[in-house]
Formats: structure tokens, sequence, C-alpha cells
């Protein structure tokens, strides 16, 4: 179901502002308080008031020092009468704050708003779009493609106030939870019924789902539940200008009529504001095997992967890889401890999730010592470990997952998220290797590791200066472009990669994005200069 919002703003006489806005949650007197339905008007009328001018010299005296002056303020005022005062930082509040997690980046926004509900969302979007005012969404700050960034003129959009979830529905395996909520919350709350969330991804405990559901997160249970797509039942997002799309269908079948949402998620912000979702959930497994393998050769690697998925009986969730130099500077002096033998050239982090604890472990373990045993003859493991408890399990996943110390030996990185087909990893990571070598020997090292079981690499290249940046990303996205992979796998395009979208997709399809944003997004106000346009 739509709800319509207009709003139309320029100059009447050269005196005044007319702005008219028809938006659930605004009111037709500015000194009154917030009504539903009615229309909010300010300027001259047949000169009873005061003159909107003086109205807004005299509202603006008292908040240059929050929000600046000048056309920024105003917009700032208005909102603030929206939403309420405190719910609206201006530029100077937002001094020393971080674009995002991975960047020292400053935020440069002109203010930031936090809306309470869907309908001050549509409200604050209507004025936005009204004067055309740049808004950028924000999620948890977890991005890695800058997705996010908001120059100087521009507004940022947080939902960290709407994070409702729930309730659970147990027996529909569901739950509807609003933009905000954080990913980790989500899989808690699913988890206190018994259910799971089927995604998952290291920045779970900041992410939020309005965020993850924008860039389509992936993480590292894709191979057995989806992408952050695959999750989404039904979608409630305001577009530009304001208006209401709520399609929240508690049920997977629903042929009727194009599906909308499938638009919002992984547009990052580009075509709406995403404010609910419905969310499908799983049985929660009972039992969980977790093992380490070494590799001296990549070939036994796929073979371990066909095997498992093959036998494990649908219950393989995570199929991890790990070249040895990561592994090796994780389980180096002062790291983790190695539950195989270090110096290897290749690492798997597999992971099984079923329901008979007994069965599952006897099956499981079987197929390690088989993969063992392979190693002996032919291009098989030469080294395994099973996880024996809870936190064996954890330490072994925090290998996987943790960057301290690779952010510490690369001060200045590049690092890319690619897809490519597991039958050309090996021939593009050796080639990678070879180029690096050849055209910037001063690089400080690669490493690699991912989602092999979904076709997910990421490279982290340290390098001496990071002017070096855009001649290793023309090496990578060329040698990716050449295999046919992808640019971007699950982190986005944003700013980052926007210039190498290209690589990956044909100019019809560009093309086609540019009509899809300037169809939702005429004015091109919500999250500029992002994926497209």
């Amino acid at each position: 179901m739509a709800v319509p919002a207009r709003a139309a703003l320029g100059r009447d006489d050269g005196v005044g502002v007319f702005l008219l806005a028809v938006i659930p949650g605004l009111t037709r007197d500015p000194r009154a308080a917030w009504g539903p339905g009615s229309a909010l008007r300010f300027g001259r009328d047949d000169g009873a008031r005061r003159p909107w001018r003086s109205r807004l010299a005299l509202r603006l005296a008292g908040m240059t020092e929050v929000w600046g002056d000048g056309e920024g303020a105003m917009i700032l005022d208005e909102i603030a009468r929206c939403i309420g005062a405190s719910h609206v930082l201006g530029r100077a509040q937002l001094a020393g704050r971080a674009i995002d997690y991975w960047t020292k980046e400053p935020t440069r926004a002109l203010g930031l708003v936090r809306p309470g509900s869907v309908a001050e969302v549509a409200a604050v979007l209507a004025l936005c779009h009204g004067a055309g005012q740049a808004v950028v969404p924000e999620g948890g700050r977890t991005n890695l493609v800058r997705g996010t960034r908001a120059e100087a003129d521009q507004i940022l959009l947080s939902l960290e106030r709407m994070a409702a979830i729930g309730p659970v529905d147990e027996a529909a395996s569901l739950v509807t939870v609003e933009a905000g909520a954080v990913v980790q919350r989500v899989q808690e709350a699913a988890q206190a019924r018994g259910l799971r969330f089927g995604l998952d991804f290291g920045a779970r405990g900041s992410a939020t789902i309005g965020g993850a559901l924008a860039m389509n997160a992936g993480g590292l249970q894709v191979m057995r539940y989806g992408s952050a797509r695959a999750q989404v039942l039904g979608l409630e997002v305001v577009l530009a200008d304001g208006t209401v799309l709520s399609h929240l269908t508690p049920y997977a079948k629903d042929n009727t009529g194009y599906d909308l949402k499938q638009l919002f998620i992984g547009s990052e912000g580009t075509l709406g504001v995403i404010t609910r979702a419905v969310l499908r959930l799983v049985p929660q497994p009972s039992s969980v095997q977790t093992a380490f393998l070494g590799f001296d050769d990549f070939a036994g690697i796929p073979t371990l992967l066909q095997r498992l998925s093959r036998e494990l009986a649908g219950t393989l969730s995570s199929f991890e890889i790990l070249w040895g130099g990561f592994y090796d500077l994780n389980t180096g002096a002062g790291g983790m401890r190695a539950p195989v033998a270090r110096g290897l050239a290749y690492y798997v982090l597999c992971e099984a999730e079923g329901f008979d604890s007994a069965s599952d472990a006897e099956r499981f373990e079987g197929l390690v010592a088989a993969a063992l045993e392979a190693g002996a003859l032919q291009a098989g493991a030469v080294d395994a470990a099973i996880a024996q408890s809870g936190r064996e399990r954890a330490e072994f996943w925090r290998i996987r997952e943790d960057f301290e110390a690779e952010m510490a030996a690369f001060p200045i990185m590049g690092d890319f998220d690619v897809s490519l087909s597991v039958g050309d990893m090996e021939g593009f990571a050796k080639a990678l290797e070879a180029r690096l070598g050849a055209e910037m020997p001063g690089h400080l090292g690669l490493h690699i590791f991912g989602h092999l079981g979904d076709g997910n690499l990421h490279l982290g290249i340290g390098l001496p200066e990071a002017g070096l940046k855009p001649q290793l990303e023309a090496l990578v996205y060329g040698l990716v472009a050449e295999r046919g992979g992808a640019v971007s796998a699950e982190h986005g395009i944003g700013v980052s990669k926007r210039a190498w979208l290209g690589a990956s997709r044909s100019a019809a399809e560009i093309a086609v994005m540019d009509g899809l944003k300037a169809a939702l997004d005429p004015k091109g106000v919500l999250n500029p200069g992002k994926v497209v346009g």
C-alpha cells in the first residue's frame, strides 16, 4: 500500500518561500503539535501572520551555533520541528566522527537526523525532496566501500531509533523488524525461540538490518542459507519523495506483479530507504562440528567441498579458505594457537550444523579422516583438527575473522572483495602474485582468504604509500574481469568501486540501472554519487 507524499518548494514574490507537504505526521500550524494526516504551510497568507522570512530569522538566531546558517540551517530546522530537535545533530556536533568503522575520514555532513517512525522518515524525505536536499541513509557504519560518505551539503539519515524486533512468530518461522535493529540482536531473538536468522558476518554486533539489506550482505553461511536477499519475505521502503511502499508479506509465495522489494535490496540506499522487513527464519541446529584442514595442493580443496556437500546431508554451513600467508600471520608470535601445522599452502575451515549430535559427529569425523587418507595418496589434506569444545570452535573462527594483525602489518592496505568461479581461483591468485612482483615490487605482502563455498575471495595487499591504490585497483580488477568475475561479491559498490562497475556489468545493464534511478529518484537526492549516476 502506498502513502503519497508530495512537497513543492519555490519562491512566491521574492519575499517568502511556500512549502506544502502532504505527509502523515505534519500539521497545518507550525506552532501546533504534530498531528496526523494534515498539511504544513509556511509563508505569508493574508497578512494576518508575520512574514515568513522574519519568523525564520528569529528561529535561526538561536540555532546558528548548532546547525550553522543559510539554507542548510533552514532544512535542519524544519526537520527538527518534525522529529524533535534532540534528534537532529548539526555539523559541529559531528566533528571528529569518522564516516565508518574502517576509515579515519571525518564526517563532513551538514547534519544527521534520526527519525523514530516510518511516518517521520516519510516526512523527512518529503521535506528534503521538495527542497532538493541530498540525503545519505546510514546504518551501522560498517560498510567497506564508503557507501555512507556524505558531502558537506548533504544530510545523514540514521534509523538507529527504529530498532524494534518481533515478536518472533514461531509457527510461521518469521520475525518483523525495524531497519535500525542490529543483526546480532535479531539472531539472538530468533535463537531464544529455537530458530535461526540465516545471515551472519563478522560485523554482526554493529551492522543493522537496514544496512545489511541495502548492501545485500553475504557472510559466512551464504552457501547454506543464501545472502541477505534470501532472508526477506516482505519489505517496507520509503521513496525519495516520501511515498511509503509497505508490502510486509508473511509468506514466501507472492506472484502479484513485480517483486518490488528486490529493487531495494542491494541498492545501497540509492532508490529508497528500507524501514521494516519481514525476515525468514529457519530451525536452529542442535549440533555443530568444526574442522581446520591444511593442504599443500589446491586441487584437493574443491574435491573436499564436493564430497562434504554431497555426504553431509545438507548440513554443511560454511566452507572457508585461507591461503598460507594469512593463516601463518594470525597464528604467529602473539597470535592465536595454530590448530594444524603452519607453513602449508592452503587451509580450509569448514563447519556442519545438524539436528542429531551423535550421528552428525560420527559422519563428520569420518569425512575428515577420509580427507587425510586421501592426502597420503594424492592431493588431499595433510593435517586436520576437529574442535572438541565451544571454546576451540571460537578459536578456530578467530583465526579466520581476526584482522588486527593484518591491519598492523599493512597500515596502508588495498582490500578487495571479488567473486570468481572456484575453478579460476588458483590461477587468479598465482597471476596476481606474479603481477604484483613484476609491477609493484615495493608492495608489503598479499593475503587471500574467503568463502570458497560461494565463490568469494577477499584480498589484502600492503602498500608503501596510498598513492599506489589506483594502480593496484587496475591490476586486481583487470585480472578479475579477464576471468568474468565480479568486482564486488558482498561489500557493494558505494564510492570506492563506482569507477569499476563496468568491469563486471555491461553498458546495457548500467543503462537500465540509470533508468531505475531516474524513475524512482528523479531529483537524485538519495545517496548521490553511489553505485550509478
